[in-house]
């Protein structure tokens, strides 16, 4: 999967231009890269387009125009795209209350390790959390985390083959499977394999 260049990206002008028009694209594209587990959360799977329109509205939001802060913006979200022998997600723990997702967080400490992935006839591939930064404290977990899951060659192949694919969550205070996922949202993620 290409990975983010500064070539890739609209200067501010161009953007401010075209930013209508893209932000419908990207959100049509996160339609079949969006898995809900269960009522409170949900799994984006980032990808090259994703990534770039989030770079692009930082720096339309932080008016950054100067080469080596657009440079550590790309830096910065290329590790979140996937590498061809992975998925990469954000994880969002959602609740509409503040006290009940406060109270939640507090009982979830620990769910972006349990959460998987399960290619047909394969084991689970649980989920490798927070590369860039430790996102739980002795209180409670962060409402947002980045996962990856490693897929062996075995796996990346069934996938491509046909096979079906499953996702969940097995925390202790949050339980949620998703078996098989849609069928849209899983030939998505098979793009994303090399």
């Amino acid at each position: 999967m290409p990975k983010l260049s500064r070539e890739s990206l609209l200067t501010l002008e161009a953007y401010a231009k075209a930013r209508k028009d893209f932000r419908a694209q990207v959100i049509a594209h996160k339609k079949h890269r969006t898995v809900h587990l269960g009522e409170h959360v949900t799994l984006l799977f980032e990808d090259e387009l994703t990534m770039r329109y989030q770079v692009q509205e930082m720096l339309r939001a932080e008016k950054i125009f100067e080469e080596a802060a657009i440079q550590e913006e790309i830096d910065a979200y290329n590790p979140l795209i996937p590498d061809g022998r992975n998925f990469k997600a954000t994880m969002m723990i959602e609740y509409e209350d503040e006290r009940e997702r406060r109270a939640a967080l507090a009982k979830m400490k620990g769910i972006e390790d349990e959460t998987w992935i399960r290619v047909e006839g394969l084991p689970r591939v649980y989920a490798i959390a927070d590369e860039d930064l430790e996102r739980e404290n002795d209180e409670k977990t962060s409402s947002v985390h980045f996962l990856r899951f490693e897929l062996t060659k075995e796996m990346a192949e069934a996938l491509k083959y046909g096979v079906g694919l499953a996702m969940g969550v097995d925390h202790a205070n949050y339980d949620a499977t998703l078996d098989p996922i849609p069928a849209p949202i899983r030939a998505a993620l098979v793009k994303d394999l090399a």
